[in-house]
């Protein structure tokens, strides 16, 4: 068996039109495909993500909320691949979007941050500039960390996120 990429990922929103606004008109994914399922009473909205992965939204009438606190079993959070996390971070406090503070991922050496979706699905922005930092294996006491300009020795951290 060879699974080789992640088509696509599904969520179920509270309301079509905020979240169609939300992903389309504020995170910037184009439309592929817009149905209402009669036989469901559901609408169903494909979204590229990129040129590998689709973002389907399902929109049912009250669906149960999410539970956060304490997390459930199932999806955490999506995350998504960023050039700069500053950057995508300030382009999304102009459409009105809250980001928690930017910090260092413990186990990629890699900038991140999160925001929520309407219905409080976190999404995550993870930076794309370095290479991934190998987790510490048993009876090794380091592991490198790789950047354009430069290869470092540190020991990371692995404290929760």
């Amino acid at each position: 068996m060879k699974l080789s990429k992640i088509h696509h990922i599904a969520i179920i929103v509270s309301d079509y039109e905020n979240a169609k606004d939300f992903y389309v008109n504020k995170l910037g994914l184009s439309v592929i495909r817009e149905n209402y399922r009669p036989e469901r009473k559901d609408w169903k909205l494909d979204l590229r993500v990129n040129e590998h992965t689709e973002l389907e939204i399902f929109a049912e009438e009250n669906p149960p909320k999410r539970v956060s606190h304490p997390e459930a079993c199932g999806l955490r959070h999506l995350a998504f691949c960023v050039e700069s996390v500053e950057e995508t971070v300030r382009e999304l406090a102009e459409q009105g979007i809250t980001c928690e503070p930017v910090r260092i991922d413990d186990y990629t050496g890699k900038k991140m941050t999160f925001f929520h979706d309407p219905d409080g699905l976190p999404l995550e922005l993870h930076e794309s500039r370095w290479e991934r930092m190998e987790r510490i294996r048993p009876g090794r006491q380091e592991a490198a960390v790789s950047h354009p300009s430069r290869t470092t020795t540190q020991v990371p951290s692995f404290s929760n996120r």
